[in-house]
């Protein structure tokens, strides 16, 4: 259980979401730069990553966040904002810029249910360190 100054909450969310056109580019370095800027953007906005795997061609994320902050605006903020700094940063030096398709998917998992989302996420990943 986590806690704000007036709630106390166990909320976890399993998002994921595609490059557009299912393209396969999260690989190699890209995939290292999506990861670290997934992680600066948790951080920044006092959400926790409980598991994280980029893949060639989809993102899985399972984060722990305050009630505040609804699902879609979790979906909007780590596709929104790692999709303009990852383009600000690195599309000069490669030229190579990530956008993501328009759709996502949000699932909710309970303390019960969270071992069973890290779980499929770990078996999911493809040689990730």
């Amino acid at each position: 259980m986590k806690t704000t100054r007036h709630t106390t909450y166990n909320l976890n969310y399993h998002i994921v979401w595609l490059p557009k056109y299912r393209n396969s580019v999260l690989v190699n370095e890209v995939a290292d730069r999506v990861r670290t800027i997934l992680h600066e953007i948790a951080d920044n906005k006092g959400v926790e990553i409980l598991d994280l795997t980029v893949q060639s061609d989809h993102v899985h994320l399972f984060v722990s966040s305050p009630p505040k902050n609804e699902p879609a605006l979790l979906a909007n903020w780590f596709k929104g904002i790692s999709s303009r700094k990852y383009n600000h940063r690195y599309a000069d030096y490669d030229g190579e810029k990530i956008g993501w398709a328009r759709g996502y998917y949000a699932g909710t998992a309970g303390h019960v249910s969270s071992e069973t989302v890290e779980n499929y996420i770990q078996q999911h990943k493809e040689g990730d360190s």
